[in-house]
């Protein structure tokens, strides 16, 4: 019987930053250790990213449809694709939109889901990033920082910080950088509830540009808008995939969709 190529595709938007590129690292290698009878691959969503990276350091990654396309002219027959997305979004979106036309070319193509999909991966990944938090006052809060999307599924943003409350945390708030809420309405809240000291924290898989500039960089960033409006501000710039849990997260998703889909 002709041996079964089988592809594992880990597919993450991407990263320039060097030491961020390890939470994408700590991912795949929970993904290779758990199927390690398929041959693995890096897939970036990130076309900039990708240009960049081969401009710079002579990096080749590829794409989500170069690589599909690869793995059927190499002869591959099975292929999971697990893509390293927090929501369901427009970059999520992207990835299963190239997996789609190739479907009916192998004899089974999987793709896995987001982090924050059901209600059970909010509540997991909620008690994930709980156990990160430093030890605060009541006049102090918690603020993560996700991405965010104009995507519907930006809402699950909020989502998560109806689930830090559920699981009984108070003066917990996510905002965005690139959706609702930003920082404006966060920092109304914060006014609101007499808040002095802010510890701010990332709701990201990497900590690359966004972290590095938006969340603690020295000018236009929420930690010097904070200062200016006189808070105290401490930072933990760590991505959520260096996360002890949250690769876990992933790789457990895939096997229930393995499981299901044969």
């Amino acid at each position: 019987m002709r041996h079964q190529k089988k592809a594992l595709l880990v597919v993450s938007f991407g990263t320039t930053f060097e030491n961020a590129v390890h939470a994408i690292e700590k991912i795949e290698d929970e993904f290779k250790e758990t199927f390690p009878e398929y041959d693995f691959f890096r897939v970036f969503t990130s076309g900039m990213i990708i240009r960049k990276l081969k401009r710079t350091r002579g990096i080749e990654i590829m794409d989500m449809k170069r690589a599909l396309q690869y793995l059927y002219e190499e002869g591959y027959t099975e292929v999971i694709c697990q893509p390293t997305h927090i929501i369901n979004g427009q970059e999520y979106e992207k990835v299963r939109n190239a997996v789609l036309p190739y479907k009916k070319l192998f004899q089974k193509l999987t793709m896995g889901e987001p982090l924050l999909t059901s209600e059970e991966d909010f509540k997991q990944t909620a008690r994930i990033l709980l156990g990160q938090m430093p030890e605060y006052k009541e006049d102090e809060a918690v603020v993560f920082m996700g991405h965010g999307s104009a995507h519907f599924a930006n809402g699950a943003y909020s989502q998560m910080e109806n689930m830090f409350r559920y699981l009984g945390r108070e003066n917990v708030y996510v905002g965005t950088v690139e959706g609702f809420p930003g920082l404006d309405y966060i920092e109304k809240r914060l006014k609101t509830k007499k808040i002095k000291k802010v510890h701010l924290m990332l709701m990201m898989i990497v900590a690359g540009d966004h972290a590095q500039n938006d969340l603690a960089g020295e000018e236009d960033s929420w930690k010097s808008e904070l200062l200016e409006k006189g808070y105290e501000v401490s930072e933990a710039i760590t991505g959520m995939g260096l996360l002890d849990g949250i690769p876990q997260l992933y790789v457990e998703r895939m096997k229930k969709n393995l499981l299901f889909s044969s």
